[in-house]
């Protein structure tokens, strides 16, 4: 399949992972001390819903496009996240702008606070520049995010999040990511890694999980299904690995995934889970 963010800009898949990666961050800002971001496969970072390749798959509309209207009622946890959409979009009609992760993450930056964002594509690339170019502290990387994850660990600021979200374009995607995982692991034991991932085929999802490292810090899955997966079918279902967790935040999300699956969900297999696959030591 293929997975490039321009496509698939604002639909589910992009809630939860635009969420998830929302409560990592206000977990790090949570102390003074600076951390570092690395997005390793960033896309522009920046959409327009209303042309070109989000236009033409259209999954905004099954997405985010179902939980503005709504967005007063939602959680805490998606609070932020809802508002900095809704705020792009304020002097439109409709919704058309939608931010990518390295968009989201560049808004949360504190002065002492660093991102690079990367991407292979020089298309999404020269988005990505621009996208950046106003935030302090934000620098995009053109090249292979893979070899992006062992060349810039360990940060100096020593606290961090590795989101790993690759579009799924190659045949060996996963192993790609467990390999990146692993090394970065080596690099920077104490990091907090998030690994975005399709579920369609369960077969190479559980040798993928099954395959991880188990650090000291433990590793747990985040999974949420619009309803049940088919490998010939659309994409219905996604998962988020997340290694080192920052305490209590799965607490928030087990809370407030239920209220996810209910605006978002479209058949009888709907549903979101969240297991510990090691537990922290």
């Amino acid at each position: 399949m293929n997975y490039r963010h321009a496509f698939h800009a604002g639909n589910f898949a992009d809630v939860l992972k635009h969420w998830v990666l929302m409560a990592l961050l206000q977990r790090l800002s949570a102390k003074d001390k600076p951390y570092f971001v690395l997005d390793s496969h960033a896309g522009g970072g920046f959409y327009d819903l209303g042309r070109g390749e989000a236009a033409r798959t259209g999954e905004a509309t099954a997405g985010i496009l179902r939980l503005l209207p709504v967005a007063a009622e939602a959680p805490g946890s998606l609070q932020s996240y809802l508002q900095i959409v809704a705020g792009l979009n304020a002097d439109e009609g409709a919704l058309r702008w939608y931010p990518g992760s390295p968009y989201l993450v560049a808004q949360q930056l504190r002065r002492q606070d660093r991102l690079i964002a990367c991407d292979l594509h020089d298309a999404e690339g020269d988005v990505l520049i621009d996208t950046l170019k106003p935030f302090r502290g934000a620098k995009a990387h053109m090249g292979d995010g893979f070899a992006a994850i062992p060349s810039m660990l360990p940060p100096r600021e020593r606290r961090g999040l590795i989101l790993i979200d690759p579009p799924f374009e190659r045949r060996d995607d996963f192993d790609a990511m467990g390999r990146a995982l692993t090394l970065g692991l080596k690099h920077f034991e104490a990091g907090i890694f998030a690994l975005w991932h399709p579920i369609k085929d369960r077969i190479p999802v559980d040798a993928f999980l099954q395959g991880l490292p188990h650090p000291k810090g433990g590793v747990a899955v985040i999974e949420f299904a619009l309803d049940r997966p088919q490998v010939e079918g659309p994409l219905v279902a996604c998962g988020m690995v997340i290694v080192n967790p920052p305490f209590g935040v799965f607490d928030t999300i087990t809370d407030d995934l239920p209220w996810l699956v209910d605006h978002l969900g479209t058949g009888p297999g709907a549903k979101g889970s969240i297991r510990w696959l090691s537990r922290p030591a």
